[in-house]
């Protein structure tokens, strides 16, 4: 038998590949074929060299991408040819740094099944012990600062390890065999419930299991705490518990907006909600997201967890302290945000005393900080396929690839609602996890903090700054006063159809129907309900939603009357009488509206589609204000009968003007005249969904002929109404069309600075 000639390979292994158990893995690997050689971390991802027969050579290269660790993403492997040196062994090396870093984050993910066996069994030494984890979860993204992903770049540094948790650490066939984070009770972070004074609640025993435990207790007696996790803290009381729950609404000053669960498992997702096979897998993902789904009639939570809202927000837990509170207390556990209104969430524990204390009874928290503020994921099924509504804890920081490379360091701002900011360098963008509606200072300062630490982080310095066309907003304003850079001025909803092409890899150009509720338009009126032509190098406004007055301005977002108002006064002049389901509005006010709406004083003039739903809901009588952004197109979608056939008609002009303009003159004449008839509300809430889905399906395919195109992208927060999506998507596709809808980010504003960075790049190219 010939002997297999000596071979020795460099092996460059591009992806995410730190803090997934990657150096252990190839470890292993070469010791299985008998290979020497060294594998570390460095700066741009992970670097091996490996000497031994050339077929054992050649498997290794062939299974570092194949047979990778559950949380790695290899995007590359570039294998070269070395000299054989003739060294003994195989080890890992300390990492090494020599240029910038370029390696991504691995984002937080939730507890394996072997780390939940761990901390269910009374024989192991981690029983009930709240912060283990493995090279395969736990904290990642929330505790590093900087790479390469090592112990003393992260919030765990100042643990060191016992010789037992050294030992696990040193082992090449142990699972922690360099997990950054481990740690066990007698080394590691440990949970303490606490006074709001600061002072710790005795407990029998001492300990994390007694802190847990007595705060699970809490939970079931009524009080309301406030609890660290991962990114920060979040407000939490028992579900099934009016009382609990009301109050704890009225101290965080939350008026209807839903709140989100704390389930222990599957079994106690499927008595509250329904889930299908797609909703199960998407609630119990690594990532753990938020997942809206229908709820059931009689499930166990409180009136006052989600008014009138079809949809309940579940979470299975993600951590073992989520995990052993959930289990603990046997009953849903409403888990929110530690904030107070809209404020940013808190995530540093004297400031989450300060800030919650009026609101907490306790507060339960541990002694490991937290690098970065992050806020929970929020995502619901859509077509078969997870629709993220909120992009952050489980999913950032992972790379999204530029169609064209960025020729130096770009910016994105975002916009305002939903805000995220995106830092690209070459053909790498890391979208950023939420950091809410910037209107204020403090949520000002929570971008200024994320995008340093981004910049320090990844290590890129931008020379380009993009940024929303709204001169008031933040994140505007925060890119005019950057120095020394170049401006880049992105019109919003271009930004919206260039992030849905880049993120599935395209330029364009393609037909887009890009739907939300506020936008700033090139002609200074406000854009919403978008019909363009174009991709990342430019656009065309092809059409859009006649426009109609907006009484009020932003008080028009608050009060949706106002918007049927203004399309009241559109069809029947200024002296029009408000139909019955509007008598109860002062009619001094009701006159003064009207005359802004036919005058247009403080009434600028709008397309938006989000403004025209606020419109049908308030002439159908489900809301006449709201008290968070989209509620009243909820609650209108909610109410729409399944079983209904019709659909209202939306005109849509002659291609012999550009732009075209889509009217819903006929849809909103139509829905008077049933509303009067005694048509019930949930009829007419599908109709105008079906008009609306069909009407966008016609001119976009009619946009989409003219233009000589094949491809429609559907985008903006209008779209994450999933009636709306699923109808227009489906009447495009019978008409021939490849349909485009965001899948890694947001339709909402949380995909706008990843668009921004898209065109950006695409303009300094040339």
């Amino acid at each position: 038998m010939a002997v297999s000639p000596v071979r020795r390979v460099r092996a460059r292994v591009d992806g995410t590949v730190q803090g997934v158990g990657y150096r252990p893995f190839v470890y292993r690997l070469a010791h299985e074929l008998g290979l020497s050689g060294w594998v570390l971390n460095d700066e741009r991802g992970v670097l091996l060299e490996a000497e031994g027969a050339a077929v054992a050579v050649a498997t290794l290269v062939a299974r570092l991408r194949s047979d990778a660790p559950p949380l790695a993403d290899v995007r590359g492997v570039d294998a070269q040819d070395v000299p054989p040196l003739g060294d003994d062994g195989f080890a890992i090396v300390a990492s090494s740094r020599s240029g910038a870093a370029t390696a991504p984050v691995t984002p937080d993910t939730a507890t394996c099944a072997d780390c939940l066996a761990e901390l269910a069994d009374p024989a192991d030494r981690r029983y009930r012990y709240p912060f283990l984890n493995c090279t395969n979860c736990g904290p990642r993204f929330t505790i590093v600062r900087a790479i390469p992903y090592d112990r003393p770049t992260t919030t765990m540094a100042e643990f060191a390890m016992c010789a037992a948790c050294r030992a696990e650490y040193e082992d090449p066939l142990d699972r922690r065999f360099h997990a950054q984070p481990n740690a066990c009770a007698v080394c590691g972070p440990r949970a303490r419930l606490l006074e709001r004074d600061g002072t710790e609640v005795a407990a029998a025993g001492g300990g994390d299991r007694d802190a847990v435990r007595a705060a699970a207790d809490d939970l079931l007696a009524g009080r309301i705490l406030a609890i660290k996790g991962l990114g920060g803290y979040h407000l939490a009381c028992r579900a099934d518990d009016e009382a609990a729950v009301a109050a704890l609404r009225a101290r965080k000053h939350r008026e209807d907006r839903p709140f989100a669960l704390l389930v222990a498992d599957l079994a106690a997702a499927r008595r509250l909600v329904t889930l299908d096979d797609a909703e199960a897998a998407l609630l119990t993902s690594r990532e753990r997201p938020i997942v809206l789904a229908a709820r059931l009639p009689d499930g166990a939570v409180a009136p006052s967890v989600a008014p009138r809202a079809p949809e309940l927000g579940l979470m299975a837990p993600y951590t073992p302290l989520h995990q052993l509170l959930a289990t603990d207390a046997g009953v849903p556990i409403v888990l929110t945000s530690g904030n107070v209104s809209d404020e940013p969430i808190a995530f540093e524990d004297g400031d989450a005393l300060a800030r919650l204390g009026e609101i907490a009874d306790r507060f339960l928290v541990h002694d490991r900080p937290i690098a970065t503020r992050t806020d929970d994921s929020v995502a619901r099924v859509v077509r078969g396929r997870p629709l993220l509504l909120r992009r952050s804890r489980g999913f950032v920081p992972a790379v999204l690839d530029l169609p064209l490379p960025a020729p130096c360091g770009i910016l994105g701002c975002g916009a305002e609602q939903k805000a995220a900011f995106c830092l690209a360098s070459g053909t790498r963008a890391w979208v950023s996890h939420h950091i809410g509606d910037i209107k204020n200072y403090e949520t000002l300062c929570s971008l200024r903090d994320g995008v340093a630490h981004f910049e320090q982080l990844f290590e890129v310095t931008p020379e380009i700054v993009a940024h929303d066309l709204h001169p008031d907003y933040l994140s505007t304003r925060y890119a005019l006063e950057r120095d020394g850079v170049r401006l880049a001025g992105v019109q919003h909803h271009h930004a919206h159809l260039a992030a849905t092409l880049a993120e599935h890899g395209e330029r364009g150009p393609a037909i887009g129907a890009i739907f939300d509720g506020t936008g700033y338009g090139t002609d200074a009126t406000v854009w919403g309900g978008e019909l363009l032509a174009g991709g990342l190098d430019g656009y065309e406004r092809a059409g859009h939603l006649r426009a109609v007055r907006m009484p009020g301005g932003e008080r028009a977002i608050r009060q949706p009357w106002r918007m049927a108002l203004a399309w009241l006064v559109e069809l029947h002049g200024e002296d029009v009488a408000p139909p019955p389901v509007l008598r109860a509005i002062d009619p001094q006010v009701w006159r003064a509206v009207a005359r802004m709406a036919a005058t247009g004083t403080s009434a600028p003039l709008t397309t938006s589609m989000g403004r025209l739903f606020d419109a049908v809901a308030a002439l159908c009588g489900v809301r006449t204000e709201v008290s968070y952004e989209g509620q009243a197109a909820i609650e209108l979608e909610a109410l729409a009968d399944p079983r209904e056939k019709g659909a209202y008609e939306l005109a849509f002009g002659p291609a012999t003007g550009a732009p075209r303009i889509l009217d819903p003159a006929p849809a909103i004449a139509a829905i008077l005249a049933d509303l009067a008839a005694g048509v019930a509300v949930a009829t007419v809430s599908a109709r105008f969904h079906a008009g609306v889905a069909n009407a966008t399906a016609t001119a976009c395919a009619d946009l989409a002929r003219g233009a000589g195109l094949d491809t429609v992208v559907l985008s903006g927060g209008v779209f994450q109404n999933r009636l709306l999506l699923e109808r227009t998507a489906a009447a495009l596709e019978r008409a021939g069309l490849r349909v485009l809808t965001p899948e890694r980010l947001p339709p909402n504003d949380g995909q706008i600075a990843f668009g921004q960075v898209a065109v950006a790049a695409t303009r300094a190219a040339g």
